[in-house]
């Protein structure tokens, strides 16, 4: 395919529902999607089924899908659909169990991934960081370990370092492909030490991320979060990504543009939350471009990331870099 129609490659790596978040709106455009899932998730629905099964979790695996679904909705309604009345499904999602059952058939979880993919119609590529069982630990600044991504953020002290058992685990060699080919990398917004590192601590996604020539960007979180970024500021958020990676690695970061009303920020320091400070000259100290932009919403007393705007200005933001390289025009 010639240059001219070839769509933007986007690889966006993360977790939780700020990555769902963000693929809601992303596929509304015409870009070629990945999304690089973390699986070191162990709570719930997913931490059952991960204990009972030996399987990765599907919990966020599952939510990406929902999220870049283009199947009939009552078929995704049903997909994220999560059992309330029996002692034995209760919190139990059927997309869980549907992904749990097709790693049972097919021997191999990504594989039922991608059979999952197709059955839900699902725009773009959804890949697990790993595809075997992975424990993330966290180090606290007291000394003390924590094991199991959701047993960290309830310590509620300064966290450290976060670190993989095994630690050599392996990523997809479809994972390295997309992030060798990728345009732009797009890194969060989500829980920074459970949702985000988890995937940039397998070696080879930390290796191939080294090594893309893509554009990589940091959409920075919103809020803090209560055990895990307790009063961090934006570099603060990025100075972590870079001390686990060991490169500085980031070429611009995305920041809200908003005015917060007084009742949210009390709402939120009830979860000893409270907004990112948006450091900017310290930001632009560190190398990065800094762009900060209405991207964000408040829905009732809660902060969210909008997904249509911000996935709005990533496709305008993928456009420019065609527009840099005469011989690399895109659109």
């Amino acid at each position: 395919m010639t240059g001219a129609l070839r769509r933007k490659r986007v690889v966006i790596i993360g977790g939780g529902t700020g990555l769902s978040t963000l693929l809601r709106g992303l596929k509304k455009f015409p870009l070629d999607l990945t999304a690089i899932v973390t699986v070191a998730d162990d709570g719930g629905s997913s931490g059952r089924l991960r204990n009972d099964l030996d399987i990765p979790p599907p919990g966020d695996i599952r939510n990406v899908m929902a999220a870049l679904s283009d199947a009939e909705p009552l078929v995704a309604e049903m997909f994220q659909y999560r059992f309330k009345q029996s002692l034995d499904l209760d919190g139990h999602s059927l997309g869980n169990l549907m992904l749990a059952a097709l790693t049972e058939i097919t021997g191999d979880f990504s594989h039922a991934v991608r059979e999952m993919s197709r059955v839900l119609n699902v725009n773009g590529t959804v890949l697990p960081a790993a595809n075997q069982l992975v424990t993330l630990h966290a180090e606290f600044e007291d000394g003390t370990i924590v094991s199991g991504e959701s047993k960290i953020p309830a310590y509620l002290q300064p966290i450290k370092r976060v670190f993989l058992e095994p630690n050599d685990v392996k990523t997809l060699p479809d994972t390295i492909a997309a992030i060798n080919r990728a345009d732009v990398i797009v890194v969060g917004p989500g829980s920074l030490y459970t949702s985000i590192l988890p995937n940039l601590l397998v070696k080879d996604i930390k290796k191939a991320l080294m090594a893309s020539q893509a554009k990589k960007i940091y959409i920075c979180n919103l809020m803090t979060q209560a055990g895990e970024t307790y009063h961090y500021t934006a570099s603060d958020h990025v100075q972590a990504l870079y001390d686990h990676v060991g490169e500085d690695f980031l070429d611009a970061i995305l920041v809200g543009k908003i005015q917060f009303p007084p009742s949210v920020v009390e709402r939120y320091k009830k979860e000893r939350a409270w907004p990112v400070e948006y450091d900017e000259e310290h930001l632009r100290n560190m190398g990065l471009e800094v762009y900060k932009e209405e991207i964000t919403n408040i829905f009732g007393e809660a902060v969210r990331h909008e997904p249509m705007k911000v996935a709005e200005w990533l496709f305008g933001y993928a456009g420019g870099l065609a527009k840099e390289d005469s011989k690399h025009l895109y659109f």
